[in-house]
């Protein structure tokens, strides 16, 4: 999907310079023409040499590009940027989880974790807004207010952050620590798809980070009629946070089943372009003790997925202050996951990883709320 940019201003300094980090390659061969960079004749080569810098060798600086001429590189620093957002804390699990907390413009803060040992070698969970619409009940995470979508920037520079901490520039094209992406962060990536599929291309990009599409997944609660069109723009790997086998209970656990039914998904799923045995859907059921997780919920999932090349993940919840749910027990889950898997799914259960950080699912950025609410209560009460 190309950019559309207005530089009509480009000769005064703007107030917030576009991060090139951003655009597709078609829109980045658009933004040097409308900047009067280069001519048209030349602008594909000369964005083919600055999407290297950018995407392969990860540079921050306009300078360090060796073979672009001095007096296109003064040009292009003095109308883009390709500065990294502002990390503003990095934790580190015990398990070797990562998770950076991002400043991308003033208020605007998103969480982002790297994984160990998922995929291929290891996997960043990365986000799509800031904040969420959803309000699943079991998620902390989507008890916070959306602020805002992302932009295709601010999605790559997630990336860029963990390749940065990874120290994985230029981009390896063998023993990856980052393998995989998942958009499985804070927000509904399908209500934000067009610069999610805009990340996707650049990401996947074989002259930049070139991350096999294939290796990317894109984590919806069920935005319908949006499935289509994630598969036709983006060739993503597709997940589905299920989590129920029943609408009753999915319009507790998931709201956004009162609108797109579990009938209505089912056939959206089915739909899926590209689905097939190498290309399975992946369930995500979240295991709520008493709530979900009896046998019968196990034979009803069989049934609801039936004729669907996919695979289950079983999730363990995660507890977070406030909730009124508990996590299965871990015979119930192995139970569960013992019917799935004697029917021919896959069904790993997901190991746990960075609680003692706040960095497992459905719960990013909660801690970081926390602390800068108690901040505002100090000063209110100091101001009394």
């Amino acid at each position: 999907m190309s950019a559309t940019l207005d530089l009509s201003r480009a000769t005064q300094k703007a107030a917030t310079p576009v991060n090139l980090s951003g655009l597709t390659r078609e829109g980045l061969r658009q933004a040097l023409i409308d900047a009067d960079i280069c001519p048209p004749e030349k602008a594909r080569m000369r964005a083919s040499q600055i999407w290297g810098w950018i995407h392969n060798h990860g540079v921050t600086d306009f300078d360090a590009m060796s073979n672009v001429a001095r007096d296109t590189r003064e040009k292009l620093a003095a109308v883009f940027t390709l500065a990294r957002p502002e990390i503003v804390e990095r934790q580190v699990s015990n398990d070797g989880t990562r998770k950076w907390l991002i400043r991308t413009a003033p208020g605007i803060e998103i969480e982002t974790v790297y994984i160990p040992d998922v995929g291929r070698a290891g996997a960043l969970c990365v986000s799509s807004q800031v904040g969420c619409t959803l309000n699943c009940t079991f998620c902390h995470t989507g008890t916070q207010k959306l602020v805002r979508n992302l932009t295709a920037a601010e999605i790559v520079a997630q990336v860029q952050v963990a390749r940065d901490d990874l120290g994985e520039w230029p981009s390896p094209k063998e023993d990856r620590r980052l393998s995989n992406i998942v958009f499985m962060g804070m927000g509904e990536p399908l209500y934000n798809l067009d610069n999610v599929a805009d990340a996707i291309d650049i990401i996947s990009d074989n002259e930049g980070i070139a991350l096999s599409r294939r290796r990317i997944t894109v984590s919806t609660s069920g935005v319908v009629p949006q499935l289509q069109a994630l598969g036709e723009r983006t060739q993503a790997m597709l997940a589905i946070s299920l989590h129920a086998t029943n609408d009753p209970l999915r319009d507790v656990l998931v709201p956004l089943n009162k609108k797109y039914d579990l009938e209505a998904l089912m056939a959206g799923i089915r739909a899926y372009p590209g689905l097939s045995n190498a290309r399975r859907v992946t369930f995500e059921y979240v295991m709520l003790k008493g709530v979900n997780d009896s046998p019968e919920e196990a034979r009803a999932l069989l049934n609801l997925i039936k004729g669907i090349p996919a695979k289950i993940n079983l999730i363990p919840f995660n507890p977070w202050p406030g909730t009124d749910y508990q996590c299965s027990d871990w015979k119930t889950i192995e139970r569960f996951a013992a019917i799935l898997n004697k029917a021919g799914y896959a069904s790993p259960i997901r190991t746990p990883r960075g609680r003692d950080i706040l960095a497992a699912c459905g719960q990013l950025k909660s801690e970081s709320e926390k602390v800068r609410a108690s901040t505002l209560r100090r000063a209110e009460q100091d101001a009394a």
